[in-house]
């Protein structure tokens, strides 16, 4: 792995340049430098060197894990916003600080051997693709990609550039998931054919109209940087650092955020890969108090989506897959008591089987059977074997991996199994985004809404809607000008 300092041009201390040459002179044995250090040492040379892209919030708890592995180095750190990034530059003092990630990748690219990327959604897969198309293994928040055309060419990426690939969705790593697929191949609950995924989801304003007065772009943001891809517009009051998320040219709504922790298990456990079909309905706000509003620029508050999902070598038949979010739950299980915690209260997932029901909370944590007398009561002897550390080892994991080099070392969360999973809740995106497709009526009063009260039949190896063309075009976007997807 890297072990050059970050810095450029590469310079050689007095120190080192009469060491080496003493070396050379004296032709004596070379002592590792782990050896030298003592115990708990970790030589440059086994560390990796990591660059950060979007460093503040969630960039920032990433990069604090991967150093937490004591095999991690950062040595670069990039974001639009300083405001943002302040606390990162602070606690990495050494890392040389960029706002482009361009200008990064481009000076910089043989002094680090892999890259963090926490954008916000729209800018995941540019900056993730350059960066694999330099060699360099990278590790993206969730969710993988803002696009489903963006989602498929990370995924063959992965194995193209041979990197270590890992997606922020941590509970991947742990047991959770883990002991949910024992039990199902245990057959503890028979055959599932039936799926539940709620969140309470979003807390940011959703369905609301787009701002109309633009506002004064804070000094330390570079607006253009953020809106990389993405159209260009006037920047707006509050969008950053954190209700881009329910902007549909930023963000991908609750199911963005929260649909790869909870989507994880049934995927696991039930080895789904692409749906054939999905259908939608959403919640509307109040304009005023006699007229309702759909605003097609902005995620709705609530959605209820339907999922249909091939049958696997672990089902006997096709399953549907429910999504709920804006605080829509399924009904409570029968087998659950009346004051027992359903899922985690807010979040939760409910696999329904032809024997039995087992649910489990964000992350797939607290893993249960229903009822809940039958965890304690189930003997099934673990087969799989645990990442340490759980959701916290994720980290660790993936910068492991990167050292073993690709290939050498599994990792939870890699783009081959990120990519489909990313897909299928985008595709869920394109139900709740056709629900408010609109076409004005012959009058040119009023609108109608053709894709409302449809089944949306998905081919995925076309990757398009086949029965209502409208809605392909949120399949792959338009990029801005001057913005491509990779080099």
């Amino acid at each position: 792995m890297s072990d050059t300092p970050p810095s450029s041009p590469i310079t050689v201390s007095r120190r080192e340049f009469i060491a080496k040459s003493a070396v050379a002179a004296a032709g004596i044995m070379i002592v590792p430098r782990f050896v030298l250090g003592g115990k708990g040492y970790t030589a440059p040379s086994d560390q990796l060197v990591i660059a950060g892209v979007g460093v503040g919030g969630k960039g920032e708890s990433d990069l604090a894990n991967f150093v937490k592995s004591g095999k991690a180095r950062i040595g670069f750190l990039c974001d639009v916003d300083d405001r943002r990034a302040a606390k990162s530059v602070k606690a990495f003092p050494q890392a040389k600080y960029y706002k482009d990630w361009r200008q990064l990748l481009d000076k910089e690219n043989k002094s680090f051997d892999a890259v963090s990327v926490a954008t916000p959604d729209h800018n995941h897969a540019n900056v993730a693709l350059a960066s694999m198309q330099l060699g360099k293994h990278v590790y993206v928040q969730k969710p993988l990609t803002h696009d489903i055309y963006e989602a498929r060419v990370l995924t063959e990426a992965a194995k193209k550039y041979k990197v270590v690939t890992q997606m922020g969705n941590q509970g991947a790593s742990n047991d959770g998931v883990r002991q949910l697929r024992e039990w199902y191949d245990a057959k503890l609950i028979g055959d599932v054919d039936t799926v539940y995924c709620w969140t309470d989801r979003p807390v940011w304003p959703q369905g609301i109209p787009w701002p109309a007065t633009p506002a004064a772009v804070p000094p330390e943001v570079d607006w253009d940087l953020w809106l990389g891809s993405a159209p260009q517009t006037a920047y707006i009051d509050k969008l950053i650092p954190f209700n881009w998320r329910g902007w549909w040219e930023y963000g991908t709504g609750a199911l963005g955020d929260m649909g790869c922790h909870l989507l994880e298990a049934p995927f696991r456990v039930l080895d789904l890969q692409y749906p054939t079909a999905v259908q939608a309905s959403v919640g509307s706000v109040y304009v005023d108090e006699f007229k309702r509003g759909y605003f097609p620029e902005s995620c709705p508050p609530s959605s209820h989506v339907v999922l249909t999902f091939p049958k696997t070598s672990k089902t006997k038949h096709d399953v549907t897959v429910h999504w709920m979010d804006g605080g829509i739950q399924p009904e409570r299980p029968t087998e659950l008591g009346a004051n027992e915690m359903f899922g985690d209260g807010g979040n939760g997932i409910l696999f329904v089987g032809k024997k039995g029901k087992m649910m489990a909370s964000t992350y797939s944590a607290n893993p249960q059977l229903l009822p809940l007398s039958r965890t304690a009561e189930a003997k099934v002897k673990p087969k799989l074997a645990r990442v340490p550390g759980g959701a916290d080892g994720h980290y660790a994991q993936w910068v492991e991996a990167c050292l073993a080099g690709y290939g050498n070392k599994e990792v939870s969360s890699p783009f081959e199994l990120a990519g489909p999973l990313t897909e299928a809740l985008l595709i869920a995106n394109l139900a709740i985004r056709g629900h408010d497709i609109r076409q004005a009526n012959a009058d040119g009063k009023g609108f109608t809404y053709p894709g409302r009260n449809l089944k949306l039949n998905w081919d995925p190896s076309q990757m398009k809607v086949t029965n209502l063309d409208e809605v392909n075009r949120f399949v792959k976007r338009d990029y801005r000008a001057g913005w491509t997807l990779g080099a």
